[in-house]
């Protein structure tokens, strides 16, 4: 009897805190035992409990180099004595063993009055929100990560697809390929996708990468570029990517079959200029004057590129669209919808700065983060 009431006892100090808090949280993770990298979705639930204050909460998953961490999804409800926070996150864990997951997360504690108050300030008379600010103690969400099997290049659930122009050139003329990865899982970028070879030549660049946040997870699609050329006909080995699937704890390989490329040579004859032209020179001075109108065409020639250049740069800044977007939004919210929609790598920065000033309250500089775009840009 007495064992029985000390464990209840026990147990209601643990649960003291709990209701003692004037909100619940909830914190989950749709897999607890991933794989290396394998992307994984953690759920955050703010609830209010107690209505007769007014309350905001300031959360945020801590970085780490054990893992790399996105929100894809939030949905805030700060309606007077009844807030409600949801977050959704994308996590990949970056090393092996035991990975804790930490977060940050405070209370904020104000009234009515205040937040009238507050509101009733405009972009030239800037209020401060008056509020009394508890940070929220949360334990860390351990990870028990597994390591992938050797040799694998990707990992998710993906597919390959590939597109050749053409399988019949001229010597030494680019043939264009592409090859196209998609699906979802750790971004498959690697180097250089093709095989080396010593019978043809490739130039690759870099490849994009374009990402979608969806409820179930990011779809990303990788594309990668490249032009081939050679002098003689060449097949292009077959190209074979060792991938992983978490979900279904099995290897497969992302595949192009080997392709055959006909080319054909050029006729050295056809090369071979048969005409004495200029004529031989018979005026001693005559070479002089060649010479000046030689330097004089380069000159002007030079002049004239380095001008359609400048015009080229300066008509490409009026011509774009987004630039002239971005310099009319006013508002972080405004900016924040437009870098969205663009769906662009090189805004992920600004895109989580302005979140957080939006969700988090924090403080942020739109003029300063709209010039970080713009310069990105350039």
């Amino acid at each position: 009897m007495k064992q029985n009431l000390g464990k209840f006892l026990l147990l209601l100090i643990l649960l003291i805190p709990l209701y003692a808090e004037d909100f619940t949280y909830h914190i989950q993770v749709n897999r607890s035992t991933p794989y290396l990298k394998e992307p994984i979705l953690l759920s955050v639930d703010l609830n209010q409990t107690n209505p007769n204050t007014v309350l905001l909460f300031q959360f945020a998953v801590n970085p780490s180099k054990d893992y790399k961490v996105k929100q894809i999804n939030a949905r805030i409800d700060n309606t007077l004595h009844h807030a409600s926070h949801h977050y959704l996150y994308e996590l990949n864990p970056l090393t092996t063993g035991d990975v804790n997951i930490t977060f940050s997360l405070t209370k904020r504690v104000t009234t009515d009055e205040k937040i009238h108050y507050f509101a009733s300030g405009d972009r030239d008379d800037f209020k401060k929100l008056d509020t009394k600010d508890y940070p929220v103690h949360i334990r860390p969400l351990t990870l028990h990560v597994r390591p992938l099997p050797k040799g694998v290049k990707f990992i998710g659930n993906f597919t390959l697809d590939y597109q050749i122009k053409t399988h019949t050139s001229e010597a030494y003329k680019p043939i264009p390929l592409k090859i196209t990865i998609k699906g979802r899982g750790y971004p498959p970028v690697i180097r250089d996708i093709l095989p080396k070879n010593t019978h043809f030549t490739h130039f690759s660049d870099t490849p994009s990468v374009r990402k979608v946040p969806t409820e179930k997870g990011t779809i990303i699609t990788a594309t990668y570029t490249a032009a081939l050329s050679a002098a003689r006909s060449f097949t292009l080995p077959a190209i074979r990517l060792k991938a992983f699937d978490p979900e279904k704890h099995r290897e497969y390989f992302l595949e192009m079959p080997a392709q055959h490329f006909k080319i054909n040579a050029v006729d050295k004859t056809s090369l071979v200029d048969k005409t004495d032209n200029p004529e031989p020179l018979h005026t001693d001075f005559s070479w002089f004057t060649s010479l000046l109108g030689y330097i004089v065409v380069f000159f002007a020639g030079y002049m004239t590129a380095l001008s359609l250049k400048w015009k080229r740069r300066v008509t490409g800044e009026k011509q774009d669209p987004l630039i002239e977007k971005i310099e009319r939004c006013k508002d972080a919210k405004t900016l924040l919808q437009l870098l969205m929609s663009t769906d662009s790598i090189q805004f992920e920065t600004a895109i989580e700065k302005l979140e957080k000033g939006l969700y988090s309250e924090e403080k942020i500089n739109l003029k300063q983060i709209k010039q970080e775009v713009l310069e990105r840009m350039k």
